[in-house]
């Protein structure tokens, strides 16, 4: 399994993925999970992948001469596409034509076409544009509807932080730093997520890619994080008060600047019959 995460702000792009995988308990490897195309000055494009190795990477196998036809019926590639919306219609081009070839085979032996996608970038002419792409080789794009990030792979664990931290007016850094807390929360709650790291970020126009880091267990900046999180919640849910179940309390009343905590009535209670 895996954990992507992908944020388009009106300040740039944030992509942070693991590189952890693996077939049982005793076989773990390191794959890297993103992959960038750079054309410097022209276009950046980023693809964050997660579900089953073999599928993602005969997917991005294909991507770099996957050829489909452009609104104007000429062929165009990621490199030539003047959209990110046709870079997404090729993602899922070479979704469909690696279930095509595969899926088949793979449900006679039990194995589901798990297949997640994200790519996002900016090309020259355009903004900055985010898509998730399903199995099925369809997408959606984020910025639709106020939703500013994607996630695949082991995403529940670090989606509250970004739900509470991240708008789409979230600074960069702010961001990477609320992306790398979200992973932390995702490795602490689940094994099959690891390091290293790859840290991608894109301020808006720049069309191409200077701040792009592989972070493992030596980076002293996450092991900050990784050791003054946990502690910091923990001050926090000290400073809360404890619930009260006696019934007496008032509602939630402020006292010097402090919240009371509302009392707790006990349920009925149904008497078990005698005899």
């Amino acid at each position: 399994m895996t954990y992507c995460v992908a944020m388009r702000l009106n300040a740039g792009l944030v992509f942070l993925s693991d590189s952890r995988t693996n077939a049982g308990m005793d076989q773990i490897s390191t794959f890297r999970k993103m992959t960038v195309y750079e054309n410097a000055g022209d276009r950046v494009l980023v693809l964050l992948s997660a579900g089953n190795l073999a599928i993602t990477q005969a997917v991005k196998q294909l991507l770099g001469n996957e050829v489909i036809e452009g609104p104007d019926g000429d062929p165009i590639t990621i490199w030539t596409a003047k959209s990110l919306f046709d870079v997404a219609r090729i993602v899922g081009s070479a979704v469909r034509k690696v279930y095509a070839r595969d899926a088949e085979a793979l449900k006679k032996h039990g194995i589901d076409f798990n297949c997640s996608l994200i790519v996002g970038g900016q090309i020259k002419g355009e903004p900055m544009r985010l898509f998730s792409v399903y199995a099925a080789g369809n997408f959606v794009e984020a910025g639709i509807d106020g939703v500013c990030y994607f996630q695949i792979g082991e995403s529940k664990y670090g989606k509250p932080v970004i739900d509470r931290v991240v708008t789409p007016h979230t600074p960069l850094e702010e961001a990477a730093k609320c992306a790398l807390i979200s992973m932390d929360s995702t490795l602490k709650s689940n094994l099959s997520v690891g390091l290293p790291l790859d840290l991608l970020v894109y301020q808006t126009d720049a069309l191409k890619v200077d701040k792009l880091i592989n972070i493992d267990e030596t980076n002293a900046y996450f092991r900050m994080i990784r050791s003054s999180w946990g502690q910091r919640l923990r001050q926090v849910f000290d400073s809360i008060p404890d619930p009260t179940w006696n019934g007496d309390q008032p509602d939630l009343a402020a006292s010097n600047g402090h919240a009371q905590p509302q009392a707790m009535n006990p349920l009925s209670k149904i008497a078990a019959p005698q005899g």
